[in-house]
């Protein structure tokens, strides 16, 4: 299965989706594109480093610079949706991964690709998911809250927001003396594994 893989930063998931494909000669896929939103993602370097093909989708490089700044959010979410469904179609891409793509999807991408993109959370959704819940905001909801445990969800995207389908959940303690810090260094490896189960996963269940 070809995937694209959404990135925003550092890119530590897509580099477990990578390690796994070069040392499994049985991974059920393929990472043939990156697509970041920023061009300053770590990444695309690692991507570079892969010999992946790297692509960046901004609202400035989509809209220039002009049009970007005059543009609501929406709008700029659906011209950088409608650049990645472009890029994947002329890529041939069959499923699409965000790994940690700090932007949502909308328009005719979740359409053309239902049941084929699949989103990491960095919380056990239902809970801490919605508008506002990424990175450390949702690690400093989940102790704000007093929650026993915490964790990260992989699962299909559909119009809403971490309202899809769920794949695989990873579980975590919620420690006394926890920091959103240390909550995330606790969870980040477990995201690691997630993200290549719900990839696999999705390789299945879209098997021609």
């Amino acid at each position: 299965m070809k995937i694209a893989v959404l990135v925003s930063g550092g890119g530590t998931n897509l580099q477990a989706l990578i390690d796994y494909e070069k040392s499994h000669a049985d991974c059920p896929y393929h990472i043939a594109l990156v697509i970041s939103n920023t061009k300053n993602a770590y990444a695309l370097e690692r991507a570079k480093n892969a010999g992946i093909p790297a692509e960046i989708r901004s609202p400035f490089s989509v809209l220039g610079k002009e049009n970007a700044e005059k543009a609501t959010r929406d709008e700029k979410r659906i011209a950088i949706s409608d650049a990645i469904l472009d890029l994947c179609r002329k890529y041939q891409i069959e499923a699409i991964v965000l790994a940690g793509y700090l932007s949502v999807l909308g328009g005719s991408i979740i359409n053309e690709y239902s049941g084929k993109i699949i989103n990491l959370h960095p919380a056990l959704l239902p809970k801490f998911g919605g508008v506002g819940m990424w990175g450390h905001n949702v690690h400093e909801a989940v102790l704000a809250s007093g929650e026993k445990e915490s964790g990260c969800t992989v699962h299909l995207v559909d119009s809403g927001c971490d309202t899809g389908k769920i794949l695989v959940q990873k579980k975590v303690p919620v420690l006394p003396g926890d920091t959103p810090e240390s909550l995330y260094e606790r969870i980040a490896p477990e995201e690691h594994k997630a993200m290549i189960e719900g990839v696999c996963i999705l390789a299945s269940m879209n098997k021609n």
